[in-house]
């Protein structure tokens, strides 16, 4: 009620200010001022200005540099843009918050270029650690490697190599996508799997041609192996990782320019543990959190955690996460037809359809979005139809709900409207896009790709709501990149991926700021820059809106302001 009722405060001065013509002196000063820039609102009722004067966490006023000078006091902080672009905080439409923070705390495997690198590094961090110890790392993907190892399966090794150089240590190293790991021969007889091991439900223990294991285990079936070797951790050390993990996921995304978060797919217990930080003021950025856990669990706990804008905006949860299938590059995502290299496989249902659909079930009732991971169009059509059928049980229409299908990578062209028909978001990621693209038509065929992979000008263009994201640590938390590619399309090919379903910039900065805050709820505090919104600025070096679109990839975030203060410098 509160925040509330700052924000009609607020937007009573500005609709005064407004019919008062240019805006006159402040009746007082404000504390930071950010003038002589080119400020794109992303507000279509004054699109652009040059300066913005905020006063405690929110916005006051916006204008030109001398309007915005009445707010200029004694203790008023002034920063001028010179002439650089000023845009709304980036708002990450879907990442892993403390798997960003986890991610730095492990091997760092995404710039290995071939499966030796990989072993190198293990064996260097085998060579400092205490036999027994979990060697864990995460970003490797067989697709990015200079050559396919020999022997392998499906274009991933068998464990050997690695085992060879850690014995005595189990070794867990997690896919770029999340959707797979690759683990040693030590990992695996902790874990009990030899070749009588039944595959899990959703999940696959990859075999060789004699059935003894690999090391790959694609989505479930990592599971069996997951924490295996971690030992165990007092309350205070658990307590101690996760603050750690907040804290430099916060700095990581402070310094591209993010000032809010969607996580999407945390636990009860992570969900309080951003409560207790919010508490005390330590939430680094804005968090949206969507958990994921059992349908009984969300029965007995959803009203009791429901929070929205908690602790002056920097917490909300009114949102669950499932998925319901895996990732394209690990062929698990869930295809109508058969995959192009891999005829014998169509992909993994991760999820029981009846299950999700419960989930849908109690999301309805309960007034909860619900947020589904679908990337291939069997999953998003399944998807489609289980949203359909649980709005038609509770006899709601559905689309106030802004229910959202994580994403949405792989459609058939009669699905694509349903996104605007049924008002569900498609909550996508434009650097999945350029990243996976040199190989995507290996998997799907040219027809497939060109028709149903990463279709945003199409579903833009039919009226939906696009946002953009990077998946993180999937990807680079770097706005600036999966902006880029959501513009360009173009891969590290020097091609571009189908570059008929590019968007514009305007387009493609709304889906990362005001489409994002929409597909938050949060539309009237964030994702512009508009007086009584929260004072989430960016101040970029290069113009990404004029520049050449070869160089958007080369700007940098000079300035980030959060909540009214000054959070990242360059």
């Amino acid at each position: 009620m509160r925040s509330s009722l700052v924000v009609s405060s607020f937007a009573a001065l500005a609709v005064t200010l407004s019919a008062c013509g240019p805006q006159g002196p402040a009746e007082e000063p404000a504390d930071l001022v950010v003038t002589h820039g080119r400020v794109v609102t992303v507000d279509d009722d004054r699109p652009e200005a040059e300066a913005v004067a905020m006063r405690g966490d929110r916005i006051v006023a916006v204008g030109t540099a001398a309007e915005i000078e009445a707010y200029v006091g004694d203790a008023t902080e002034v920063i001028d843009a010179e002439g650089r672009l000023v845009i709304p905080g980036f708002i990450e439409g879907h990442g892993h918050f403390t798997g960003l923070g986890d991610s730095r705390m492990i091997l760092d495997l995404t710039t290995a270029t071939s499966w030796g690198d990989i072993v190198a590094q293990v064996a260097e961090a085998v060579a400092a650690a205490p036999a027994g110890t979990l060697i864990r790392g995460r970003g490797w993907h067989q697709e990015k490697w200079s050559a396919t190892p020999e022997p392998n399966v499906d274009g991933v090794p068998l464990h050997d190599d690695l085992s060879a150089v850690s014995p005595d240590h189990p070794v867990y190293l997690t896919h770029a996508s999340g959707h797979a790991a690759f683990v040693n021969g030590r990992a695996l007889e902790l874990a009990g799997i030899d070749a009588s091991t039944p595959d899990p439900d959703g999940g696959t223990i990859v075999r060789d041609a004699s059935g003894r294991a690999t090391g790959l285990l694609r989505e479930t079936a990592q599971g069996l192996v997951r924490g295996v070797g971690a030992g165990e951790m007092t309350a205070e050390e658990r307590e101690a990782r996760f603050r750690r993990q907040v804290e430099l996921a916060g700095q990581e995304a402070l310094s591209k320019g993010v000032t809010s978060f969607h996580d999407a797919g945390t636990s009860f217990g992570t969900i309080e543990g951003y409560r207790r930080l919010a508490d005390e003021g330590a939430l680094p950025i804005r968090l949206y959190a969507m958990v994921r856990t059992s349908n009984a669990d969300l029965e007995a706990n959803l009203d009791e955690h429901r929070m929205e804008g908690y602790a002056d905006g920097f917490l909300t949860f009114r949102s669950i996460k499932r998925s319901i299938d895996g990732a394209l590059g690990s062929h698990g995502a869930w295809l109508l037809e058969p995959y192009a290299d891999l005829p014998s496989s169509a992909g993994l249902n991760t999820a029981p359809v009846d299950d999700v659909e419960e989930t849908a079930r109690i999301a309805a009732e309960h007034g909860f979005q619900l947020n589904v991971h679908a990337i291939g169009d069997r999953a998003n059509r399944e998807v489609f139809d289980l949203y359909q059928r649980a709005w038609d049980d509770a006899g709601i229409e559905g689309d106030d709900l802004r229910w959202r299908i994580e994403h949405a990578q792989h459609l058939h062209p009669d699905d694509i409207p349903r996104f605007t028909g049924m008002g569900v978001i498609a909550s996508m990621q434009g650097v999945h896009a350029t990243s996976d693209g040199p190989w995507v038509p290996e998997k799907l065929g040219d027809e497939r790709s060109a028709t149903g992979a990463y279709m945003w000008r199409a579903l833009w263009d039919s009226g939906a709501v696009v946002t953009n994201g990077t998946d993180t640590p999937v990807e680079d938390v770097d706005p600036l990149a999966s902006y880029y590619s959501m513009v360009s399309r173009m891969m590290n090919t020097g091609e571009k991926f189908y570059a008929d379903q590019a968007l514009n910039r305007m387009e493609s900065l709304r889906a990362y700021t005001l489409n994002n805050a929409y597909a938050a709820f949060q539309e009237d505090d964030l994702g512009s820059i508009t007086p009584g919104k929260y004072a989430d600025l960016v101040i970029l070096s290069r113009d990404i809106l004029s520049v050449p679109e070869a160089e958007i990839p080369g700007t940098e975030v000079d300035v980030t302001i959060l909540a009214g203060n000054v959070a990242y410098r360059r």
